[in-house]
């Protein structure tokens, strides 16, 4: 059809389905008649007809008037960021459909024209309408357009919705009913309402006048923050925020902020910091129309961002991309329809900024917020946030950085490293009272004393002495003093002590504690036992009916997120978790409790502290906090110093972690043509956080010379290489990256494992195992998690010996042979000479295999003696290596038989699913259990979720709620239209006619 010019074929000789007449035929016999008898019968009731359209035409043009009329009018100064109730476009009000929602362009016009035949030289009011429409096209082109810019204008567009404000010609109606009746043919299908269009249009016109008032010097904020209303009415209905502190209105119209400078904002925990970031990224999304990068330091916590941002993006046109694990990719679309919103891990992000850079798109993006910024200071992960900031502020003068913390000390060193202006206020919705609890009594901290402690008050519970051996530290007493009616968190040093702790509380509550929501607990553990197949942890199923969980990283994704939302509805009132939780899970309580002042076996940082106790409170429910910490009276004299001392500085790790520090650093420098002198180097480094800081370097070496000896490093490992650019004396070093340093950075391969790497990619060349994918396994098992890798070798030997022949093969080529195993299964003494790394790597990759053909994690763990949570956290660990190593290969042509073998491997490690619910669990919202009930239900393909009716899914699938579907089904149809946009562009691209075609 798109590929037949000829209009008079497409319709000529098509006869319609209730005669043997031509339907153009009959029209024009009508005209005929009406121009020759001029019937007044038939005028009446094409009057009548259009009389009818009228009425709803006004209607519609009236609503979007007033809609357009609000959003310039100049918000009251002192309710500027109040949330008005009443606004017209409120999410729970539908405009009156029109009658002629439903009709197509051509059945408007042919009731158009029978009132202009009707009417002579009258002109009709639709007639008007035309002329007005087409007045102000150019003010809205396309109501279902969202960046109404040049780059869209010549994408083809909907003829059913601009066919009203065409101008038509004055040939016949068969002419003119013939030309729109191709149009038809011709324009995409909607499946929205007209109604739908406008109120599209009205948001469209909205955002234009927000992009206006944020890129002008005015003070008029708009309807809010520059954002048009229906940002206010989404926060009002899936955020149930009606109002703004006051702080986040100061911050929000903070100088700095208008005129686009970097900020870093520190208030305490709870303290309604990521809204006020929210509001930044969407006036970058939908105003300046630019790429954000949000930066999270876990990837629970990214998982949690996207389901919350997700809903924005569906209601408001842009895209939310995740890169927390394998699954994120780099923008595949050159010429971009929508922005993107992507939320990362500070792994996945330092590579999409490579990405953009190397690409030359780092000016499309517009904005970088980073919670928990004071992560600069913390190991590997420090290091690689420091190079990625440095990064982008070296290359892009364009892009805004944020950089929100609840805990900050030398703020002035990361102000002069992002350039960066500084806003703190120590605002907490809920008042947090601090307590240490000291055998029987408690004491309230206070700073103000000599020992830093003021007595509080003794503990008033009766303990047996059986309770008193099982509870030495008075645990069920502080908690029963706030179950269930209100919740609580326990902080354990270990993942072991948070199910003791939850499996001892339990035990000693009384059985009316059983009938507190008691039927929604069942529910609780019913949909656990569907998660692990029919399996459920002994300790959640004991501890679940009192409303008790525990919280760590030895459960599932499926099941972490299954007792969050359980806590945050009140089902669960008491989970003891591990520090983790406290790092940016929105997972408040009204008594948090430390259950020692330990994490692990290291004693507690005053920034660790901040973060757990900052979790009491819950703004809106609670009218204050509290926290206890417990301790010993060993201990006393460090609580003491824990609680007075102030919080730890933020100092660069770019020397600590030199292979993932500095020497990447420098590297991916070369590699991506941002420094390739020594002189050019060191300009950069300056600008780092430990440029900044390069006065607390030793004083034997200075930074030119940290960074002279890491380039020669390199070079001796074959990364890099050196030649003398010119031959005078001002000749300059040039670096230039080989093949294999390119390689290295591409994949984001560690630089300790990068030489390993490729010797053992080159090894496999020569006797590469295919009959199976466990050697591909082999070599895509993350290096770093074989030191932590204690193989119980009777289960090593019980597994190789179901291994086939030409598997068990796959353990000689590598080195591992069966004697080695069986001696070490025996506990006889081993004298042949095994690389122990090699061991445990073929060990972990035996974990994988058989997880790759059960799919179940569950089944799997038990057969390893492992957890459940670390068989999850090797997967996931896997399949992000997985992508790094087909990146690695990508580049050095010598293993191009890897890239199509890598590719499949890096999807099957990314799902762990049966083929058929990949396509399912593409779409946000969707793990695997999920999935499961959706394919049973008869949802098999991308096109099933995206035409679902929510309401049916709700009945169809248990514990699914009306707002879930309804995610599902919205982000399901964004990413099928996604997709299909990708396709057209590609299909662009080929047809597109080359310009340099010889001989024109």
């Amino acid at each position: 059809m798109a590929g037949n010019d000829s209009e008079e074929d497409m319709f000529g000789d098509y006869d319609s389905f209730y005669g043997n007449d031509s339907l153009l035929a009959q029209i024009d016999d009508t005209e005929h008649e009406h121009l020759q008898d001029k019937n007044k019968d038939i005028k009446a009731d094409g009057e009548l007809i259009l009389g009818n359209l009228q009425s709803g035409i006004y209607q519609e043009k009236d609503n979007f008037s007033t809609s357009e009329n609000m959003v310039i009018l100049k918000a009251d100064k002192e309710d500027a960021f109040e949330m008005n109730r009443n606004d017209l476009l409120d999410s729970n009000q539908e405009p009156t459909e029109s009658i002629s929602d439903d009709l197509p362009s051509s059945q408007l016009l042919y009731f158009a024209k029978l009132n202009e035949l009707s009417s002579g030289s009258r002109t009709s009011p639709l007639s008007e309408r035309k002329r007005k429409c087409k007045k102000s096209s150019d003010k809205i082109r396309s109501p279902l357009s969202f960046y109404p810019d040049d780059e869209h204008r010549n994408r083809p567009t909907d003829l059913s919705s601009h066919s009203n404000c065409a101008l038509f010609k004055t040939d016949s109606l068969k002419d003119n009913l013939k030309s729109a009746m191709t149009g038809n043919a011709k324009a995409q299908t909607l499946q929205v309402s007209k109604t739908k269009q406008l109120k599209e249009a009205v948001l469209s016109e909205e955002i234009c006048v927000a992009r206006k008032t944020i890129e002008s010097s005015s003070v008029d904020i708009g309807p809010f923050y520059g954002l048009p209303s229906k940002v206010k009415d989404l926060f009002r209905q899936f955020r149930g925020i009606e109002t703004l502190y006051e702080w986040q209105h100061d911050c929000l119209m903070l100088e700095s902020l208008q005129q686009r400078k970097n900020l870093i904002y520190s208030l305490p925990t709870s303290g309604g910091k990521t809204l006020v970031a929210e509001i930044i990224i969407l006036q970058e999304l939908l105003c300046r129309r630019k790429d954000v990068l949000m930066i999270l330091p876990y990837v629970a916590i990214v998982q949690e961002k996207v389901r919350g941002l997700s809903s924005f993006g569906i209601e408001l046109g842009f895209l939310v991309e995740e890169y927390a694990g394998s699954k994120g990719r780099f923008p595949p679309i050159k010429r971009r329809i929508k922005r993107s919103l992507y939320i990362a891990t500070i792994e996945k992000g330092h590579g999409l900024v490579n990405s953009l850079i190397e690409t030359e798109r780092i000016d499309d993006l517009g904005l970088v917020v980073v919670d928990e910024l004071h992560m600069l200071g913390e190991g590997s992960r420090g290091a690689m946030l420091e190079i990625t900031l440095a990064k982008i502020l070296y290359s892009s003068k364009n892009t805004q950085i944020i950089g929100m913390s609840a805990t900050l000390n030398n703020v002035g060193d990361l102000q002069k490293f992002l350039q960066a202006e500084y806003y703190t206020n120590n605002f907490r919705p809920v008042e947090l009272k601090e307590y240490v609890k000291i055998g029987g009594t408690v004491y309230a901290t206070d700073s103000k004393t000599e020992s830093g402690f003021t007595f509080s008050r003794f503990l008033n519970f009766k303990y047996s002495s059986n309770l008193q051996k099982a509870d030495p530290d008075h645990i069920v007493a502080l908690v029963t003093e706030v179950i269930p009616k209100y919740s609580c968190l326990i902080f354990c040093p270990t993942k072991k002590n948070c199910e003791n702790v939850a499996s001892m509380v339990c035990k000693y509550l009384k059985k009316e504690f059983r009938a507190h929501r008691e039927k929604e607990k069942q529910d609780l553990i019913k949909h656990l036992k569907n998660i692990g197949n029919g399996s459920i942890c002994s300790v959640l199923k004991q501890t679940i009916p009192y409303g008790i969980a525990y919280h760590h990283s030895g459960l599932t994704n499926d099941e972490r997120k299954s007792v969050e939302e359980a806590y945050s509805a009140g089902v669960l009132c008491l989970l003891a978790c591990t520090a983790t939780l406290a790092a940016g899970v929105n997972l408040p309580a009204r008594r948090v409790i430390l259950r020692a002042p330990y994490v692990a076996n290291d004693f507690l940082k005053k920034n660790q502290y901040k973060q757990m106790i900052g979790r009491a409170g819950r703004a809106g429910i609670d009218s204050a906090g509290e926290s206890i910490l417990i301790v010993q009276e060993k201990d006393k004299h460090l609580a003491q110093r824990l609680v007075n001392s102030p919080l730890e500085n933020c100092y660069s790790n770019l020397l600590l972690e030199l292979t993932k520090g500095m020497h990447s650093l420098l590297l991916s420098l070369v590699g991506l043509k941002i420094a390739v002198t020594h002189e050019e180097v060191n300009t950069f480094m300056c600008s780092t956080l430990l440029g900044v800081q390069q006065h607390l370097l030793s004083k034997e070496k200075s930074l030119s010379e940290v960074i002279k000896d890491g380039l020669e490093h390199l070079i001796e490992k074959g990364l890099l290489e050196g030649r003398m650019s010119g031959k005078n004396r001002n000749s300059k070093y040039t670096l230039t990256i080989t093949p294999l340093g390119r390689a290295t950075y591409k994949g984001s391969i560690d630089l300790a494992y990068c030489n390993l790497l490729y010797r053992e990619l080159k090894k496999g060349l020569e006797g590469l195992v295919l009959e199976s994918s466990l050697h591909l396994l082999y070599l895509t098992t993350p290096y770093d998690l074989t030191f932590s890798c204690n193989p119980d070798w009777m289960i090593y030997l019980r597994q190789f010996s179901q291994l086939s022949a030409a598997e068990q093969k796959v353990a000689d080529i590598l080195g591992v042979p069966e004697s080695f195993i069986t001696k070490k299964a025996s506990g006889q003494a081993v004298k042949k000479n095994v690389d122990s790394t090699v061991a445990n790597r073929l060990y972990l990759s035996f974990v994988l295999y058989t997880l790759l053909k059960e799919t179940n994690i569950w089944s799997v763990s038990e057969k390893f003696n492992m957890s459940r949570g670390y068989v999850q956290n090797l997967l996931n660990s896997a399949a992000s290596f997985a992508s790094c190593v087909l990146h690695f290969c990508e580049e050095l042509e010598e293993f191009w038989v890897y890239k199509a073998l890598l590719t499949e491997l890096t999807k099957q490690l990314t799902y762990c699913v049966k083929t058929e619910l990949i396509p399912l669990m593409e779409v946000a919202g969707v793990l695997e259990a999920r999935a499961k009930q959706l394919y049973n239900a008869g949802y098999k393909t991308l096109a099933h979720l995206a035409n679902a009716n929510p309401e049916t899914l709700v009945r169809m699938i248990e514990h699914l709620s009306r707002r879930q579907a309804r995610q599902i089904v919205s982000s399901a149809k964004m990413l099928l239209s996604e997709k299909a946009e990708a396709l057209q562009e590609e299909v662009e691209e080929l047809l597109k006619v080359p310009t340099d075609i010889p001989g024109t």
